[in-house]
């Protein structure tokens, strides 16, 4: 049954951007937050002072406080799968004794990696990452953001099943000084055993005599790795507890902790723990993740918005809208509640995105003047991550401080072709620096958000069952049992495999 408190939400009086600002001379510093190392502006948001009381209202309805606290205890709120979603276990907040277990398992793939960088199972330079999903997008993330080009190893993620992914990296790659990671979680992932299997191939066509003894496999199912083939001593297992797309904190760091080193991966650990702390700690009304969750639901709920846009001002970044997409999306995707009923809400919007200045002359043109109304969200650094002249940075900088103010101003013009409506939101992120640290809180902040969200929906963001459908419908499709799909498949695999 959804909270009467929505229906207060959304009768609240609409003002303008505008208006908030000329009616509150604190406006900034009342919805303006730093912690970790990051600034979060909300200013440009619709949210006022009225809103955020009825939205915490809302959020001591539904139970958040004790939502949250079941959370980071280890509680298995992840009720359709029966388990724990222990995630911040990793960065050490959560369960005693699964904090423990995690800390243990992180000291386990520290010793690997030291072996490894000794030259002790053979002089690698190179290392090819197969997963899928969180298994790939998240370390493929971490290292495009963090990698500084003088890193020992070099790392290539694969994900898709897609030979064009794989073979030009076996083109550049040199087979006997190539460590192969394979990361899945139950180590029955059929593309990436299969890009897998094909890597081991290619190995022992280039004359590698044991390909097995340069694989290295991440899973929370080590027996099954063992099945397959590999070393157990190579095996660096993570807890059951830990979803895919939560799991970069977790042994399936291990490749960018290899190539970027462990202090590195350690420091992304300790950034995700102080937003965690500082969501675990802080009253709603100035909560970071809270309050973004606030903005998230108003303009979903009240706006009717579909989608939100998400524009990093720095190349580095350029994989965080993908990363995202997945979070989001696959977490709170759903459209039943906890108990099984219809969600009567809207449920998570559409995530998309790019990299300015790119976006500027490509999609902006919907943003300032489309008929959607898309909240958007902009990121940039304080530290550019070049050495070139200043005026590369400033202009970057600059540009993306201009598209917020933009979009709130709007420009009013007798010409209809060139009137700017304005009013638009935005939120605009503000790091110090893109080091591990600042990182892994934005990431822990961008998890948080999601996990209010799911609790103001009353909703499990932890499982993923409309991701098993389309996968079991290719294993019919490939099985020989005469079992047909509709017509319209049937026709497709026909034109492509032939009769």
């Amino acid at each position: 049954m959804t909270s009467d408190h929505w229906q207060t939400i959304k009768a609240l009086p609409q003002a303008s951007l505008n208006q908030l600002f000329n009616e509150d001379d604190n406006r900034v510093a009342n919805f303006g937050m730093e912690h970790a190392g990051l600034y979060f502006d909300f200013s440009k948001t619709h949210l006022d002072l009225a809103a955020v009381a009825a939205f915490q209202k809302l959020a001591d309805d539904v139970g958040l406080s004790v939502k949250v606290k079941a959370l980071l205890s280890g509680e298995p709120i992840n009720i359709s799968e029966g388990r724990a979603a222990e995630h911040c276990a990793e960065r050490g907040i959560g369960n005693a004794a699964s904090v423990g277990h995690a800390k243990a398992l992180h000291q386990r793939m520290k010793g690997l990696i030291e072996v490894i960088d000794s030259g002790a199972l053979g002089e690698f330079t190179q290392i090819i990452h197969l997963g899928i999903g969180g298994s790939a997008l998240g370390p493929k993330m971490l290292h495009q953001a963090l990698k500084l080009g003088d890193e020992k190893y070099d790392l290539a993620v694969v994900s898709n099943i897609d030979g064009v992914a794989l073979e030009p990296v076996l083109e550049r790659f040199d087979a006997g000084k190539t460590l192969l990671v394979i990361a899945s979680k139950t180590f029955t992932t059929a593309e990436t055993l299969l890009n897998a299997q094909t890597v081991l191939d290619w190995m022992r066509e280039q004359g590698v005599a044991d390909p097995l003894g340069q694989v290295v496999a991440l899973t929370a199912d080590p027996d099954q790795a063992v099945s397959w083939g590999v070393d157990e001593t190579r095996i660096l297992p993570f807890s059951e507890t830990v979803g895919g797309r939560y799991s970069l904190w977790s042994s399936i760091g291990f490749s960018v902790a290899l190539a970027l080193g462990y202090d590195v991966f350690e420091d992304l650990l300790a950034g995700a723990a102080a937003m965690d702390e500082h969501f675990r700690d802080t009253p709603w009304a100035e909560n970071i993740p809270v309050l973004a969750a606030f903005a998230d639901q108003y303009y979903t709920q009240v706006r009717g918005c579909e989608t939100r846009a998400v524009f990093a001002y720095d190349e580095r970044l350029n994989l965080l809208p993908d990363y995202l997409q997945q979070l989001e999306m696959e977490s709170n995707g759903k459209s039943v509640t906890l108990d099984g009923q219809p969600l009567s809400l809207h449920s998570s919007p559409i995530v998309w995105g790019g990299v300015g200045t790119d976006a500027q002359h490509a999609v902006f043109q919907l943003l300032h003047q489309g008929t959607h109304l898309v909240p958007v969200e902009f990121l940039a650094v304080i530290e550019p991550g070049n050495s070139l002249s200043p005026a590369h940075h400033n202009g970057l900088l600059l540009n993306c401080f201009a598209q917020g103010a933009a979009l709130m101003a709007g420009k009013k013009s007798d010409d209809s072709h060139r009137n700017y409506p304005g009013d638009r939101p935005s939120v605009t992120i503000l790091l110090e620096d893109l080091d591990a640290r600042t990182l892994g809180a934005l990431l822990a902040f961008y998890e948080q958000r999601t996990f209010v969200n799911a609790s103001l929906l009353n909703i499990n963001p932890f499982d993923q069952f409309g991701v098993e459908l389309g996968k079991q419908m290719a294993g019919k499709l490939a099985a020989e049992d005469g079992n047909r799909l509709d017509a319209s498949t049937e026709e497709l695999k026909k034109r492509a495999f032939g009769a």
